[in-house]
């Protein structure tokens, strides 16, 4: 089925446009949720409060990309349910090693709210500005990485699987990207 006729459903309010949107990405969904969370139980939770959000959102919502608007539903549900358990991570990557990653490149990541002052303070739209333009400048295999890994959560060995690369080979570019990204935002004048 397309994504349109899926859409379609659910703009007609017709209850079979979840079974289809979980056909048609339900395992895409649940290794979103399962690369964030690192355990099976809470990505199912995820994928399935993702169908339910999907159907409360659209309408008014009408997206235009399903999968990639599906994807950033799951992410963020995902990294709700991160942070409501406040626990350590159960296996899988988990939030606080990708953070702790993008702190050499962000330190203002690891500050609290209460810590910041007005110069180091920088508004989030500006800040996804700022790594767009980043991303933007990398060619397509480095952005696929960068994106891999800090989006979708994926490890370091199922990107290199998926890219025929050595593990080794992905760690040391995502180590590159994160200076490279840390010059980018110095050169831009991005207080951090």
């Amino acid at each position: 089925m397309l994504d349109r006729q899926i859409v379609q459903m659910y703009l007609d309010r017709n209850e079979q446009a979840i079974a289809e949107t979980k056909k048609a990405y339900g395992s895409y969904l649940l290794t979103i949720a399962f690369n964030i969370l690192g355990n099976h139980e809470d990505a199912e939770e995820a994928e399935s409060d993702t169908y339910v959000r999907t159907w409360n959102v659209i309408p008014p919502q009408i997206p235009l990309k399903l999968k990639v608007f599906l994807a950033k539903i799951t992410r963020n549900i995902s990294i709700d349910i991160y942070r409501k358990q406040h626990a350590e991570r159960r296996g899988g990557q988990g939030c606080d090693k990708l953070l702790s990653e993008l702190e050499e490149a962000l330190p203002a990541l690891s500050e609290g709210v209460d810590e910041m002052t007005p110069d180091k303070a920088l508004d989030g739209s500006e800040l996804t500005r700022v790594i767009n333009e980043f991303l933007a400048s990398l060619d397509e295999r480095k952005r696929v990485i960068f994106v891999k890994r800090y989006w979708y959560g994926a490890s370091v060995a199922d990107i290199a699987s998926e890219l025929s690369l050595t593990d080794n080979n992905v760690a040391t570019t995502l180590f590159r990207l994160r200076a490279s990204l840390k010059d980018f935002l110095e050169k831009e004048e991005i207080a951090i």
